[in-house]
């Protein structure tokens, strides 16, 4: 699909849309239970392939007002040769192995290339150490054993899908375990929030600085569960209050756990003339804080070596896409700057490389300028009414089938 953009003003009210993080949490935790009611959810492709793989272990997921009702998921009785589609969402693949992994049996994960590109290493090395088979291809994983009880230690620098992936499954073995990041805890946001949805479904886990102690033989327990406002896409939304626009969101919660609400503190400093952040613990902020640094002269960016293994290399495609607006940016193995220039209307489409976040990051740039972007149907991952909202917020647009 091919958006062209008009020069335009968003002015406005727009409500945040349902946290991605904290449905793939929430239905997850809720699946574990007797019976319980997810509300506030959006039809995401990233959340509907949480709930295909849910419903492909087994799984009963019934619709209601305003939300769904989730249970009955025992992963020990998983089906043998159960296969399940995680398209292209890391946060899927990775919160699902170690759940496999209860079962003894041999079930298979598939998605994209471009997912089975992103690094599995935690698990590979977790699965050579306790004898569990694990085979991956170009566009899946299978993983044939039984996860064990005990000690694990898991990089700090590596994604934090990791961890918690461990963290929903550990708690439903026999024995206690141990978990242990180690060296600088990057996205350490994240966890906070599988901590908060754990705790919301009865799952006690003791924590001790980067230190967690999880009892075992725990059981999920039945809740009722909102989910809250996405501060990562609310972060779009407000971005255009940097670029002239009157935009107020609503259905943020200001207590928010999520590590992406330092968009507030970034933009701030980004309209005092700020010209360097960390981006270590929000790598997702990086492509909307990339483009308004673009319009306010520039900044220098650390904390951005992960960006490489997202939806696209992030880094090395907002750059070629800022290029088109005249824009130089200079990408180092830890850092980005983006250098000072004059933003002027790209000659050339843009392209979207697959990357909804690349998607709406550019969208905020071409209501200054005007211009087309192919590839925009990637907003579905995560943020599927993107431009009929901004769209109503004043943003003159045309989409276009290809």
């Amino acid at each position: 699909m091919r958006v062209k953009i008009e020069k335009s003003v968003a002015q406005g009210v727009a409500k945040a849309p349902p946290s991605k993080s904290m449905a793939h949490r929430a239905l997850i935790c809720g699946a574990l239970s007797k019976e319980s009611r997810i509300y506030n959810l959006a039809a995401s492709e990233d959340i509907k392939a949480t709930l295909g793989c849910l419903k492909a272990l087994g799984a009963k997921i019934e619709e209601i007002d305003g939300g769904i009702k989730i249970c009955a998921l025992d992963p020990v009785s998983a089906p043998e040769n159960a296969e399940l589609f995680c398209n292209e969402s890391g946060s899927t693949l990775r919160f699902f192995v170690p759940l496999c992994m209860l079962s003894g049996k041999k079930i298979t994960l598939k998605g994209s290339r471009r997912l089975f590109e992103r690094p599995l290493s935690i698990y590979e090395e977790i699965c050579k150490d306790q004898g569990i088979e694990l085979v991956k291809g170009g566009d899946s994983v299978t993983v044939c054993g039984r996860l064990k009880s005990g000690s694990y230690s898991v990089a700090g620098n590596i994604s934090s899908q990791f961890i918690t992936g461990l963290l929903f499954a550990l708690p439903l073995l026999e024995g206690d375990s141990k978990l242990e990041v180690t060296g600088k805890f990057e996205s350490a946001s994240y966890i906070d929030l599988t901590l908060s949805a754990l705790n919301a479904f009865g799952i006690e886990i003791k924590r001790e600085a980067n230190v967690f102690y999880i009892k075992g033989s725990q059981s999920y327990k039945n809740a009722e569960y909102t989910v809250e406002g996405d501060m990562s896409n609310a972060a779009f939304l407000e971005g255009f209050n940097l670029l002239g626009g009157d935009v107020t969101v609503e259905g943020i919660n200001d207590n928010t756990l999520q590590g992406d609400r330092a968009y507030i503190d970034m933009y701030k400093g980004l309209l005092k003339g700020k010209k360097s952040f960390d981006l270590s613990d929000c790598p997702d902020l990086a492509p909307v804080m990339f483009a308004l640094s673009a319009f306010h002269g520039g900044a220098t960016f650390t904390g951005t070596a992960r960006l490489k293994i997202k939806e696209s290399d992030r880094a090395s495609a907002m750059a070629e896409e800022l290029l088109k607006f005249g824009i130089d940016c200079e990408i180092k193995e830890n850092s980005v700057e983006i250098k000072k220039g004059k933003l002027v209307a790209p000659t050339e489409n843009l392209w979207g490389h697959n990357d909804h976040r690349i998607v709406m990051a550019l969208s905020l740039l071409l209501s200054k300028t005007g211009g087309s972007i192919e590839g925009a149907e990637a907003v579905k991952k995560s943020y599927p009414d993107f431009f009929e909202v901004i769209k109503n917020l004043g943003i003159g647009m045309e989409k276009y089938d290809n």
